[in-house]
């Protein structure tokens, strides 16, 4: 369990925490000077139960409130400390206000240096601290009243801490692996070592990380965990991490050490925001402001989505746009203070990590982000998106790792399409809308061209559904040729009931000219040829198989050859089957098909044309079927 201290400077935090673990966590020259906490200090007790008890000391001191929150990110419990002789001070209400917006609920409230004040005055505050945090969430936190040079009410706390780290289980070892940064160093002999609290996932030595958001690559030589060597370590500990591959200078409090499949930067979030009471004046459109995300501290501009301004005490839909990128995802609390850093003015919780830069006040992006805010998210998704569902952005969004979206799929019973290049969710309506998209627009091409058979794969998908993943269109194709909806003719798309139909004249010459095709399907005579022996003019004969063409029964390869449609088939398995991973070269082709040089160049080049293959080099590839 991670225990966070709070409250206003000098009312002795540094000391309690010495009082209750005999570690001094002001290890800095200058704090021992001053006597006050001017950075992070850390201090952990192994318990004999098994658990260790980790303390985050933060500075109270007003210029300081950015440190506070970058040791206040990741804890689990809080230590709200109020001084005795001088009671509820401003920083403590910043502290408090800070905590809510982190949704830090579970803690409790240390009345110090009771050894300085009469009977009297402990009574009076502890009813001030009582009025206080009347209608906050530690109303009910128990107030233990202690004296860190004389240890009166020190094993009580202690003890306290220590039933509550016992019962603590672990909540965040879902998702992969991320630790917000909180302190940089290097050891002689063992170079670049970072800490942080980890916020999810697991670690082990010998992992391959990333550097968020700079995106720097770094392998875990080494860790501590709750400040104990440890071969991995989990979500909810303090970590440092011995990092090959980076320097000390190549890193700062403020970045996250991730799992590569966490490395997301945000260049903008939408948010849920509350607004404090306190704050001083609305948050408007385009209002500057600190942002406190993890251990980071960035400016940014608020954007309100559903409404014009945002009041004191009041609560809303903004996007933040930071200017440079953060690393958050969704659920991830964050706090805005003013852009001179004096007060502290609002907090949310991040809903999409990935939003649109357009659009984004629309009415369908305000549902969206309602439904991302749901209970049972993935359904709600799914219901507001005409489409379906991007599984794929919705896991990035989420940090989930493949399994675990695996079971919050399966438990909405909803379709899902998977693939190399789509991970998609539907419901029923959704999956119908797709389906309708494509008969409605292959119809609609019938009644533009009726004397063509139909679109080619890959012209359907630019009619119907150009802005869906590959594999979710071919899913829906698949389906509406499996069900009969759609048919295939040689590579021609087209409605069962639509045909192209050949004049009677046209027919019987067609029926003399198919055998000269069909003698050497891979070598078919060119047009001028077909005219030559048939006693026809070249023209008449080009024009006839161009019509024919469009009945599906024969392709147009090159200007002066056309091929069966099963010959082109054929040739494709061929292609297929040659191209394997490393392509096929014209030469190659050639040789196999038993063709000259130009014509195989010329047929490799139709299927280039038709999105079977793509040249690179002297090579042609094939391309991710559609």
């Amino acid at each position: 369990m991670i225990i966070g201290t709070a409250g206003h400077i000098d009312h002795g935090k540094t000391t309690l925490v010495k009082a209750l673990t005999g570690v001094d966590t002001d290890r800095l020259k200058e704090e021992k000077a001053r006597g006050i906490t001017l950075e992070l200090g850390y201090a952990y007790v192994p318990l004999p139960e098994g658990p260790v008890l980790g303390f985050v000391d933060v500075p109270g001191h007003e210029r300081l409130v950015h440190t506070m929150l970058a040791g206040a990110t990741g804890i689990d419990f809080v230590l709200l400390v109020v001084a005795a002789d001088d009671g509820v001070m401003p920083q403590s209400r910043e502290h408090l206000a800070i905590l809510e917006l982190l949704g830090l609920t579970d803690g409790a409230v240390v009345l110090t240096k009771v050894d300085r004040v009469s009977p009297a005055r402990r009574q009076e505050a502890q009813a001030e601290i009582a009025i206080w945090l009347a209608s906050s969430p530690l109303a009910t936190a128990p107030v233990f009243t202690v004296s860190s040079l004389t240890g009166e009410g020190i094993p009580e706390l202690r003890a306290h801490l220590v039933q509550r780290a016992l019962r603590a289980t672990s909540r965040r070892t879902g998702g992969h692996f991320r630790l917000a940064v909180d302190r940089v160093f290097t050891l002689a002999g063992t170079g670049t070592v970072v800490t942080g609290t980890a916020h999810s996932g697991q670690v082990a030595v010998g992992d391959r990380l990333v550097i968020s958001p700079q995106g720097l690559p770094v392998r875990v030589r080494s860790l501590h965990a709750q400040n104990q060597p440890a071969q991995h370590a989990r979500g909810g500990q303090r970590i440092a991490l011995n990092l090959a591959g980076v320097d000390k200078a190549e890193i700062r409090r403020g970045d996250w050490i991730v799992a590569p499949d966490a490395h997301h930067p945000a260049r903008r979030f939408d948010a849920r925001l509350r607004v404090l009471a306190s704050a001083p004046r609305p948050l408007l459109s385009s209002t500057p402001v600190h942002l406190h995300l993890g251990s980071q501290d960035v400016l940014a501009r608020l954007l309100p989505l559903d409404r014009d301004a945002i009041e004191p005490g009041g609560e809303g839909l903004v996007q933040i746009v930071p200017d440079r990128p953060v690393v958050g995802v969704h659920g991830d609390r964050f706090v805005l203070r003013d852009a001179a850093a004096t007060c502290t003015l609002a907090g949310g919780v991040i809903l999409d990590s990935e939003p649109p830069a357009r659009h984004r006040r629309s009415a369908e992006r305000i549902s969206w982000l309602e439904a991302e805010a749901a209970p049972d998210a993935l359904t709600a998704l799914c219901a507001v998106s005409p489409l379906g569902l991007d599984l794929a952005r919705f896991a990035r969004n989420r940090n989930l790792r493949t399994e675990e979206l695996a079971a919050l799929v399966a438990a909405t019973g909803l379709r899902r399409v998977q693939g190399p290049d789509v991970d998609w969710l539907t419901g029923s309506s959704q999956w119908q809308a797709l389906c309708e998209r494509v008969l409605t627009r292959l119809a609609a091409h019938h009644a533009q061209e009726p004397d063509a058979l139909g679109p080619d794969r890959e012209r359907l998908r630019r009619m119907s559904l150009p802005t869906v993943p590959r594999g979710l269109y071919r899913a829906v194709l698949d389906d509406l040729l499996a069900s009969g909806r759609v048919v295939l003719t040689g590579a021609a798309l087209h409605l069962p009931e639509h045909r192209v139909q050949l004049a009677p004249a046209e027919e019987a010459l067609w029926g003399r000219l198919r055998p000269l095709l069909a003698s050497e399907p891979f070598l078919p005579p060119r047009v001028r040829d077909i005219a030559r022996a048939q006693l026809l003019e070249e023209n008449k004969v080009r024009l006839l198989l161009k019509r024919v063409a469009r009945t599906g029964q024969v392709c147009q390869v090159a200007h002066d050859h056309f091929f069966l449609t099963e010959a082109v088939a054929a040739l494709a398995d061929i292609v297929t089957a040659m191209a394997g991973d490393e392509g096929v070269t014209a030469a190659a082709f050639r040789d196999r098909i038993g063709t000259g040089r130009k014509l195989a160049i010329q047929i490799l080049e139709y299927f280039d044309r038709s999105r079977l293959t793509r040249r690179v080099g002297d090579r042609h590839r094939l391309r991710t079927p559609i």
